[in-house]
């Protein structure tokens, strides 16, 4: 087993039977070319510069689905495409589960991603709304605040008003 940087994946055309592939640690992005690899069945690319900026995230993921047919285990950790709460305040678990279905979406083989292995029900969730679960928030917390204040404030309680009156109550 050798450790290297990439700094060119040209040299891969000529491994076409080749099954596992580990990219990790490298500063490859969006533009990212992979040869035609037909019998690729394991990719990972985690800690590399892969992001959803714009639609290149979406370009990538078109290239993987054409030229590595057979993928069934990918992984994008460490990332910015790939949202963790843990490293970043404003990512939460439903960002990552968005993520999920997108990925999914476009990569229909895949077995397992990240660590998790794919369930029959992001399988679904993914062929019905994967293409729209692209993750969109305010740069700001001040955007989203001027959005709430905007809204008509709410005063509800479940009670009757005639219950909201804590002197006047009936026991049991």
């Amino acid at each position: 087993v050798a450790f290297v940087v990439c700094r060119s994946l040209e040299g891969l055309k000529t491994f076409s039977y080749l099954e596992e592939l580990i990219l990790d640690n490298n500063l490859l992005g969006n533009d990212l070319l992979l040869p035609r690899l037909p019998h690729l069945h394991t990719l990972t690319l985690n800690k590399n510069q892969i992001s959803f900026q714009r639609n290149t995230c979406k370009i990538l993921l078109d290239h993987l689905a054409e030229v590595v047919p057979s993928l069934q285990y990918l992984s994008l950790l460490g990332n910015m495409a790939c949202p963790n709460e843990l490293v970043c305040k404003e990512k939460d678990e439903d960002d990552y589960q968005r993520y999920r279905y997108f990925v999914l979406h476009k990569l229909t083989n895949l077995k397992f991603l990240d660590t998790r292995k794919v369930t029959r029900r992001e399988r679904e969730e993914a062929l019905v709304r994967g293409a729209f679960m692209k993750v969109v928030k305010p740069n700001d917390a001040k955007a989203s605040s001027d959005a709430a204040s905007t809204s008509p404030e709410m005063h509800y309680t479940p009670l009757p008003s005639g219950s909201r009156d804590l002197t006047n109550h009936r026991g049991m």
